[in-house]
């Protein structure tokens, strides 16, 4: 007998009538013919035909900063670099607890919205590594509903530090999972370009992945993903290094884009866009005509490069917005990057969940017999539908064991002659 029947269910690849048989936290069956009659189970959950996704993962988000806007001031230009100079003046008050429950309360909304993966960087440029300690305390009480990867992320520059690589090394041996950087912030390209090879040869020698903010820009000369993906290739990294942001990309010609991107292809480099951010940040300095500053994302999918989207602030002192809604972060990455078509809009739900999952190396990720039973029930019909409504989380599980669950969408309609309550979905009209 199983534990966990869901059957009638959508899959997003378009298989419907489907059922998921779940033991022990794992998947162990999946089929059409899985139904109540033929697989008898302790449980069962009744898809009603709505879509059943993997859960959704981030794979670029700040969790040492999230929930602290407004401290101690509010960003009042709305910049990237008034921000970083706004954490720079928040670090020195940070308190291990406040970093701990605020991490913890964004953690909880993360789960009511089938987010059970997030890859956090986290600052190391504070000699105390005080937002190391309570990262990795939170690391640890979330561990049996979240998967948090942390990332060791010198915000200031780790060459503009004189102890930026000793603090690197430190947040390492304490257990943090992967090698940051943000090489475009160095003191010069030169020292940017060095950034990148120290840092890579660091995270070769300690067998660690490598995630680097690289050219969060609109300085198209800033082209450290070029190096990235040199380094990638002479350490032979492939496959464990990811470049986020890359928003110079946008401002480059189209010369240089075309040799640049078969080398971050043949290198194995993934690309993290953050859509909510890219195109809140980006593009400052122009009048009009105003650049988008998402990296191109179509461009680097079609040259075969794993491409996906993350959330990346909420509510710090970058981004006073954000809910930990992924289907929120697709549905922008669509607008901006213009992929409208049916194949491209599938793709941009893709890389919330799928996609991020591979960049983070996630074990047992997916709705195939052996994979952990981690899914979300969306009040949609498909992955389409489901950014266009931001669908609402039905039910939340992990390991065949149900976190979270929210009601239906309806609306009470009070049209004359037309009175009645309506779901919110499109086949309602």
């Amino acid at each position: 007998m199983l534990d966990l029947l869901v059957h009638n269910a959508t899959l997003p690849d378009g298989r419907q009538g489907m059922g998921l048989g779940i033991t022990a936290g794992k998947i162990v069956a999946v089929g059409a013919g899985l139904t109540p009659a033929t697989a008898p189970a302790r449980e069962t959950l009744d898809a009603g035909g709505l879509l059943v996704s993997p859960p959704f993962v981030d794979a670029h988000f700040h969790m040492d900063a999230t929930l602290s806007y407004g401290l101690p001031r509010v960003n009042a230009s709305g910049t990237l670099l008034e921000g970083i100079a706004l954490w720079g003046e928040l670090k020195p008050l940070l308190t291990q607890e406040a970093l701990i429950e605020r991490a913890l309360a964004y953690c909880d909304w993360a789960v009511a919205k089938g987010l059970l993966a997030i890859r956090s960087h986290v600052d190391v440029c504070d000699p105390r590594l005080l937002a190391i300690e309570a990262l990795l305390e939170v690391k640890r009480r979330v561990a049996p509903y979240l998967d948090l990867q942390l990332v060791a992320f010198p915000q200031d520059g780790v060459l503009r530090d004189p102890q930026g690589v000793e603090k690197l090394k430190r947040a390492l041996a304490m257990g943090v999972d992967v090698v940051g950087g943000i090489p475009h912030f160095e003191r010069t390209m030169a020292d940017g370009a060095l950034s990148v090879k120290l840092l890579c040869e660091i995270a070769a020698a300690e067998g660690r992945m490598v995630d680097m903010h690289c050219d969060e820009s609109d300085d198209p000369l800033s082209r450290h993903i070029e190096t990235l993906a040199f380094e990638t290739q002479r350490l032979g990294l492939q496959g464990r290094v990811t470049g986020s942001h890359c928003t110079s990309m946008h401002s480059m010609d189209n010369y240089y884009v075309s040799k640049l991107l078969p080398l971050i292809a043949e290198a194995g480099v993934s690309v993290i866009a953050n859509p909510l951010i890219n195109i809140t940040l980006q593009g400052r300095h122009d009048t009009y005509p105003k650049r988008r500053g998402l990296t191109r994302v179509p461009e680097l999918l079609a040259q075969g490069v794993n491409v996906a989207f993350g959330h990346d602030c909420v509510m710090d002192p970058w981004y006073s917005l954000g809910s930990a809604d992924m289907l929120e972060v697709a549905s922008m990455g669509l607008h901006v990057a213009q992929m409208t078509s049916q194949a491209a809009m599938r793709q941009c739900f893709d890389a919330v969940t799928t996609r991020p999952a591979e960049i983070l190396h996630l074990d047992g990720y997916g709705l195939e017999p052996g994979c952990h039973a981690d899914f979300v029930l969306l009040q949609a019909q498909d992955p389409i539908e489901a950014i266009r409504l931001r669908a609402t989380r039905l039910a939340v599980y992990r390991r065949g064991k149900r976190l979270a669950q929210t009601p239906a969408s309806t609306a009470s309609l009070f049209l004359e002659g037309r009175p009645g309550e309506t779901s919110l979905m499109h086949r309602s009209g």
